[in-house]
């Protein structure tokens, strides 16, 4: 079955999500083939040029079994911030639609997703004067002075933002204090959702024992594969500002690399940050509206069947 929509209809996006290691590009790859389908990456690491053992990107053969977009095309010194994501999804997504494929978003960076299907409030620039010294207070007062700052400019937002959360409460603050309103009410203004599209939003739900076990041993194999020799080239290329070096394995080898990890230390601390990681992706999915769930890997035939099977009926039903 090729076609992903008809006349009479609006044509269909899947939308894959799930924590890290739970099988999405297997699953993406399966649905792909199947229904003459292109893969839009929705991952914010993968896109970076160079970056690629640690991001744990499809293969160049499995590239070439279908067409992938949006990986490798960012320079590992700029921030893709999720505006820009999704204005830049949104304009592959029509181009697929428009040609025919169905077009299948694949990734795990919540507010990336939510950016491109919800869209985003149109907040103020990023002010690095201004971040930098949050960042400093919060280091010299702790989280919780953050915290109280939020909770005076907007009540709502500090409540739903963790007192340990840095980052969070520093934009929060940020686009209160450069906009002058609450962060909470600019939210319910100016979003635009991704129209135009029938969205069909497949959750991946393994076992969270199995899913542990399965992240400690990808984190395993992206050392014993040459994720410290591949963080040590990238380093000498671009530097240690490279914004993807922070990110979870790399920052991990660059602890090695640094000598303030041995190589086991760096490798629990990975295993660690990217169980910790599965469990946020967790909890901010199931927030998600309108998700069928799948239990179990996306690597399984019988998710995979079961997938597909959800796939066709909303191919079928716009033929």
């Amino acid at each position: 079955m090729r076609l992903a929509h008809s006349e009479s209809s609006e044509p269909l996006l899947v939308v894959i999500l799930g924590p890290t290691g739970s099988g999405k590009t297997a699953l993406s790859l399966v649905l792909a083939k199947k229904f003459h389908g292109e893969i839009v990456n929705c991952d914010s690491v993968a896109m970076y040029r160079d970056f690629n053992i640690g991001t744990a990107k499809p293969s160049s053969a499995e590239r070439a079994r279908v067409p992938h977009r949006l990986f490798d095309f960012v320079d590992p010194g700029h921030y893709m911030t999720a505006g820009e994501y999704a204005r830049r999804a949104r304009q592959e997504l029509f181009e697929i639609a428009a040609g025919g494929p169905l077009p299948i978003v694949v990734g795990g960076t919540g507010l990336y997703l939510r950016a491109l299907l919800e869209g985003l409030f149109p907040g103020p620039q990023r002010s690095e004067e201004l971040r930098e010294r949050l960042r400093k207070r919060a280091a010299a007062r702790g989280s919780q002075y953050l915290h109280r700052i939020l909770n005076r400019l907007d009540r709502p937002a500090a409540e739903r933002i963790h007192a340990n959360d840095v980052s969070k409460m520093i934009r929060a603050i940020e686009v209160c204090l450069a906009s002058r309103a609450k962060m909470t009410e600019l939210w319910r203004q100016g979003r635009e959702p991704l129209s135009g599209f029938r969205i069909l939003r497949l959750g991946l739900d393994p076992d969270r024992a199995a899913l542990y076990d399965r992240i400690n041993r990808r984190a395993e194999e992206m050392f014993e594969n040459g994720l410290v020799e591949e963080t040590a080239q990238l380093l000498k290329m671009h530097g240690p500002a490279a914004r993807p070096l922070a990110s979870l394995g790399y920052k991990q080898a660059m602890q090695f690399l640094e000598g303030s990890l041995t190589r086991d230390q760096a490798i629990q601390a990975a295993q660690q940050a990217h169980r910790n990681y599965a469990k946020r992706q967790m909890t901010w999915f199931r927030r998600e509206r309108d998700v069928a769930w799948l239990k179990g890997f996306g690597d399984d035939p019988k998710v995979q069947a079961e997938a597909m099977a959800k796939v066709e009926l909303l191919l079928t039903a716009s033929c």
